[in-house]
């Protein structure tokens, strides 16, 4: 009797260590495909101009509308599925002109159709493309990624953090953004020692447009240090219309100009319109210190990782 009796309490705690056993590996499993899970379909809600738009983290297909955006991707190696094809920036053009990339319309004229085909996980617009927001919206989660140029350094920042944790490239962005605050101060240092002013204008097919603080390229003034010739200039999108006989009238110690006849009519001719003799009066003329910014880096992709590093360069290579 105690033999049967025997076999039969080893069988059951044999049963029962089995029984625990896959239990536990099935709550372990359990735990493991949930954490996956999670992982795929993890959001961020990123705050922008706007509005406010959920973002799956790491997304696949992304279509991207504004330059800077693309060029610092591109910095972080992050690969995109569709471009504006158009006027693309020289420096970013034999890569993405590829047929790899598909051609999304204009920056003006975004082709929808085109678009809704990819399918995309997300859409990066920005000022030109605002006014249609919301027909984006319907295609794909969109944000506006916009640089805000009245506190344009702190908004280019957010707009890199955001990038950071959206593709989980936080400590990669950090180490770009410390170094262009450090060349950022070192210019500004050197600005203020020099002490010069400066007049920062577009040259657009024969007409010229002045912008200051706060502008477009307001930060030569914000952030880089050098005073503005003149503290009161029409903060807008296109510049405040101006004439030759105002610039010998503020005669500025350097005079940065944008072209943006090079980047979008296919031909520059600032050199031409700016140099004439009235402008050959002014000491920016006179000591050499009319500067032609790169209009790849200043009217196309500003608020980049790239454009803005480069932008320093320039301004920093200038002053004497």
């Amino acid at each position: 009797m105690k033999k049967p009796i025997l076999y039969l309490i080893v069988s059951l705690f044999v049963f029962m260590l089995a029984a625990c056993g896959s239990n536990a590996n099935q709550t372990s499993s359990g735990k493991k495909e949930t954490g996956n899970e999670n992982k795929k379909t993890e959001e961020l809600t990123i705050q922008h101009q706007l509005g406010e738009t959920k973002v799956k983290k790491h997304p696949k297909k992304v279509v991207v509308f504004d330059f800077g955006v693309l060029d610092s991707l591109d910095k972080l190696g992050v690969d995109v599925t569709g471009v504006p094809k158009d006027n693309l920036p020289s420096y970013l053009a034999e890569k993405y002109s590829d047929d790899k990339y598909e051609n999304v319309g204009g920056l003006k004229e975004p082709d929808f159709e085109k678009i809704s085909s990819i399918d995309p996980d997300l859409i990066i617009i920005s000022g030109r493309q605002s006014e249609v927001y919301e027909e984006f919206t319907k295609i794909a989660p969109t944000i506006f990624m916009g640089v805000d140029t009245a506190n344009y350094l702190q908004s280019f920042q957010e707009n890199m953090k955001t990038l950071g944790e959206i593709f989980e490239k936080e400590s990669e962005v950090e180490k770009e953004l410390a170094a262009i605050d450090e060349s950022i101060q070192k210019l500004k240092e050197k600005a203020e020692a020099a002490g010069k002013n400066a007049l920062v204008i577009l040259a657009n097919e024969g007409k010229v447009s002045a912008y200051g603080p706060k502008s477009r390229f307001g930060i030569i003034h914000d952030e880089f240090g050098l005073k503005a010739v003149d503290e009161n200039i029409e903060v807008s999108t296109h510049g405040q219309s101006i004439s030759f006989e105002y610039i010998v009238e503020k005669d500025p110690d350097y005079l940065f100009v944008v072209d943006r006849g090079a980047v979008v009519g296919g031909e520059s001719s600032a050199k031409q319109t700016i140099e004439n003799e009235l402008v050959k009066k002014t000491k920016a003329y006179q000591n050499g210190h009319i500067i032609y910014l790169d209009p790849n880096y200043w009217y196309l992709s500003g608020g980049g990782l790239i454009s803005v590093a480069e932008m320093i360069k320039e301004v920093d290579k200038a002053i004497q």
